[in-house]
């Protein structure tokens, strides 16, 4: 009797158990399930669009989280998921996305203007910026929480939807604040009529795009720094032509100054969003163009630093490194004011030791070469972000691991014994060197991320500087952590001398070197460096206080000399 209780117990609790474990299961495979098919829906969902998208007309980026309240600019309904133009800036939720493409016209790149010869606003309906005010009755726009007002997407002009009829018939589109950066739709549209594609055409046809006119192209590094790029091409995208903005992911800087060609020769701006780097190879494709008899368009270059170094940003006076704290207003305003300034480019040549019938290496130089312990650093740095290219996505954990780097070399001293292992030549003259680890060669005033390497400490004096001199500045550092003292100011350099010629001759040993940020590791060889040319670069004077400018004043009545003065540019500056 009780071995029969005892088996229905047993029975019971079996089966409990396996209860237990046949829901246990369901929980945990039911939502691996239902997790793989939303991602796999999603998936397929996101190929659909990019495909959508790459054959649209508009620059749509999907998103499910708008930076302000949106509303559709097809069923005027709160958008929580959908996709936004970066052009002309309309709005759509995933149900209307495709009605929206085909009914709304993005910006035009090239279009004739109205029978005038003027050029007619293009209205977009709602979602309108922030703080932004009626063109008619002087009142602040979009402060309904609904679909409302205009904007027009070339002169940015903003008006009320009951202000629109009081709009006169005569008010055109003047492009707005920007006019003089923005190339017109009407503009290539001219040019592409042309028969005869010639300089003194493309002159006459500016005529009608007003004095001063000077377009500014924008090319963009997404992968520099921060990420930003992506972030920027749409903003710029918003207030210039389309055409004028380039993705250097998607097209290469000699193809995108190609535009140039059908613009008034000298008139044309390039404004560089990316890191050092990304500054040298689009000087190397006007160099380029340089070669192809293309000399009369070359552009004037400018710099919008989202690298993690940014020492030429910092020579120009564009600061070391952009995050956002200004907007890109600000920053076509500052393209504006900026001075015409001249630039050194030279030419390192790589002979290696014994490989006499091999073409040397040949690499442009604009910042610094260097041969020791920053230059490990760099390779140490470029071989891990190689590896994982998406965990050095931040300036901040970029200059980090340059930091961690620095500080084992300071124990492990890898370069110790450079001055044994290399001859220095400056001019022809061989220079005797001291017990160091490192040899910098530099064009700029700033390196190592903002710091002024020739003036060191500032308590003694030294020889000027100047970007467009044809001399460079050679200087030693005993190691790392010379190189940490000296970039907060607790140290001079070795300030070996200033040459127009520099010649290298490593002569045992491989050792790591770097050119503009890019490090390699370099067996016995001979390191030439000689003058290439000059780049037309735009400096950016901030803004003074009234003591700087008694100061300046002060100071320049003392020595007018112009190779005392601060700036980098020479006596030829002149106004852009």
């Amino acid at each position: 009797m009780y071995k029969e209780g005892d088996e229905v117990q047993d029975d019971c609790g079996s089966r409990e158990e396996w209860t237990l474990l046949f829901w246990t299961s369901l929980a945990v495979i039911v939502p691996v399930i239902i997790t793989l098919w939303c991602s796999a829906q999603r998936s397929k969902r996101k190929t659909h669009m990019k495909d959508f998208f790459r054959k649209s007309k508009h620059g749509w980026h999907y998103t499910d989280l708008f930076n302000k309240p949106t509303y559709c600019c097809v069923c005027s309904q709160h958008i929580l998921q959908g996709a936004f133009c970066d052009c002309c800036g309309v709005c759509a939720d995933e149900q209307c996305l495709r009605r929206a493409d085909r009914s709304l016209t993005c910006k035009e790149i090239m279009a004739p203007s109205s029978p005038g010869g003027a050029m007619e606003h293009r209205w977009v309906r709602g979602n309108v910026p922030l703080a932004s005010y009626c063109a008619v009755c002087k009142q602040q726009c979009g402060t309904q929480p609904k679909l409302c007002d205009f904007r027009c997407v070339w002169c940015q002009a903003t008006v009320h939807d009951d202000c629109m009829d009081s709009l006169p018939d005569a008010d055109q589109c003047d492009l707005g604040e920007f006019h003089s950066l923005i190339i017109p739709p009407h503009y290539l549209y001219r040019v592409n009529k042309l028969r005869r594609r010639h300089p003194d055409e493309y002159s006459k046809l500016a005529s009608s795009c007003g004095s001063g006119w000077t377009p500014v192209l924008v090319l963009a590094n997404t992968r520099s720094g921060n990420n930003m790029g992506e972030v920027l091409l749409g903003e710029f995208r918003t207030l210039l032509n389309p055409v004028q903005v380039f993705d250097l992911s998607e097209l290469t800087p000699s193809k995108a100054l190609q535009l140039c060609t059908l613009l008034p020769p000298g008139s044309v701006r390039v404004l560089v969003c990316g890191g050092d780097g990304t500054v040298g190879w689009v000087l190397d494709a006007i160099d380029t163009m340089k070669l192809k008899g293309q000399d009369q368009f070359m552009p004037r270059v400018t710099i919008l630093p989202l690298g993690t170094g940014n020492d030429l940003s910092n020579t120009l006076g564009w600061g070391a490194g952009y995050a956002g704290e200004i907007p890109v207003e600000q920053v076509l305003r500052n393209v504006l004011d900026a001075e015409v300034v001249k630039m050194d480019r030279w030419k390192v040549q790589v002979a290696s030791k014994g490989l006499y019938f091999r073409k040397p290496k040949v690499l442009s130089m604009n910042n610094y070469f260097s041969v020791g312990p920053d230059a490990l650093m760099a390779l140490s740095f470029h071989t891990h972000r190689e590896k994982t290219p998406s965990f050095f996505s931040s300036r901040i954990i970029n200059k980090a691991v340059y930091f961690l780097y620095g500080t084992k070399d300071c124990l492990v001293q890898e370069c110790k014994d450079l001055d044994k292992k290399i001859e220095l030549e400056l001019d022809g003259e061989r220079v005797a060197l001291p017990s160091l680890e490192g040899i910098i060669v530099c064009n700029i005033g700033y390196w190592g991320g903002g710091c002024r390497l020739w003036e060191g400490m500032g308590d003694e004096p030294c020889p000027p500087t100047r970007l467009d001199d044809g001399l460079l500045e050679v200087v030693g550092v005993f190691g790392s952590f010379h190189c940490a003292q000296i970039q907060v100011k607790l140290a001079n350099p070795v300030r070996l001398g200033q040459a127009h010629t520099v010649r290298l001759v490593l002569k045992s040993s491989k050792m790591p070197m770097q050119v503009d940020g890019e490090p390699w590791a370099q067996g016995p060889c001979t390191i030439t460096i000689t003058h290439k040319t000059q780049a037309l670069m735009l400096y950016h004077s901030s803004e003074q206080t009234d003591d700087d400018d008694d100061e300046s004043s002060a100071s320049e009545t003392e020595s007018p000399t112009p190779h005392d003065s601060p700036r980098p540019a020479g006596p030829a500056s002149a106004r852009a």
